[in-house]
């Protein structure tokens, strides 16, 4: 029940209980001998048993709008406040109301925010400091491991996927009947060993060293598209604003990028690939599109270790992370990630 019907009830219920508190007073004042008379003795010209009970009844329903209107738009106001709230919008203190309730209200929900804001400042500068203090020695193990395995893959399964490669091409050519069925089979053989090199091209742009190294988000970001369009065959765009934001906050969106570039690779089968960041409205926002085959979101969310690292990563950070996937029209991945304070050259 909204809250002008609860109140109009109210009314109701107290103009009837102000009928029957007027109807003893009135009987007491002037005592009656046949109840008859109450049809008899008249009020504005109406007869007491009609006019004071639509009196009162017309009073209660009058206060009950009034007050449940009230009521509702002070609720309102603590709706909007709390929505903000949800939003990450910084909330503004609202006009005294006259109501202390709604005013201790308002002055917890600003509190609230504060506390919040003070929450994400602080998750920002552990990542931060984190990422100072911690990506020297993890980055030198992580690297060295990678390139062992990346110089292991480059010479032994790429090279023989190479070698491969141009032995079928030369047998394909010395082939006199190009229609027979051998042939045909022959030059699948041929497509599906090219898809291969295509697949540990990009699977070793993986396995390279991902720190930022000095660089900005920027930077490395443009440096792994770019390198990226070269090795695989899938139109790459993107946009992306200079901003200067903090080192671990860059090192998160690097690496948030580096996953969903790799689930793209990996699952996607999409010829097109779209990656913006930008700033918006107080917000750092990285948008990764593609559009490949999809996938459904809920049941990817528990099993996929690629989506529940991007998850937390946005989450150390104070942001948030939003996918949508459309079967057979692909998939949108957006992190935001609220901008607080101006930050620092991430190659300080």
């Amino acid at each position: 029940m909204s809250t002008v019907g609860r109140q109009v009830i109210s009314g109701i219920f107290i103009s009837l209980l102000l009928f029957i508190l007027i109807t003893i007073g009135y009987l007491i004042a002037f005592p009656i001998a046949d109840w008859s008379e109450l049809w008899q003795r008249q009020v504005l010209d109406i007869p007491f048993i009609i006019s004071i009970p639509s009196i009162t009844i017309a009073f209660g329903i009058f206060f009950g709008i009034f007050s449940g209107l009230n009521w509702r738009r002070q609720l309102q106001a603590v709706d909007q406040l709390l929505h903000e709230l949800e939003e990450g919008r910084t909330v503004e203190p609202k006009e005294q109301t006259g109501y202390i309730e709604i005013e201790s209200i308002n002055r917890r929900v600003v509190k609230i925010q504060k506390q919040m804001n003070e929450q994400v400042k602080l998750s920002q500068k552990l990542a931060t400091e984190r990422a100072e203090g911690q990506e020297s020695q993890i980055q030198a193990i992580i690297s060295q491991e990678r390139n062992r395995l990346a110089r292991e893959l480059h010479d032994s399964v790429s090279q023989q996927l190479f070698a491969a490669s141009m032995m079928m091409s030369a047998i394909n050519e010395t082939k006199s009947n190009q229609d027979d069925r051998e042939t045909k089979q022959l030059k699948l053989v041929e497509q599906m060993i090219h898809q291969s090199q295509l697949e540990m091209r990009a699977l070793l742009l993986h396995l390279r060293p991902v720190a930022l190294k000095g660089k900005s988000l920027q930077v490395g970001m443009k440096e792994l598209l770019q390198e990226l369009s070269q090795k695989v065959s899938m139109t790459i765009s993107w946009k992306i604003e200079e901003l200067s934001l903090d080192k671990g906050v860059e090192d998160h969106l690097f690496r948030i990028l580096q996953e969903s570039v790799s689930n793209t690779l990996r699952h996607s089968k999409a010829s097109k690939l779209e990656v913006l960041l930008i700033e918006r409205d107080d917000f750092i926002i990285l948008r990764v599109v593609d559009d490949g085959i999809g996938f459904d979101v809920e049941k990817s969310k528990a099993g996929s270790y690629g989506l529940q690292n991007i998850y937390e990563r946005a989450l150390e950070i104070g942001g948030a992370t939003k996918i949508i996937s459309i079967p057979k029209k692909g998939t949108r991945l957006e992190v935001k990630i609220p901008r607080m304070g101006e930050g620092k050259e991430s190659n300080d």
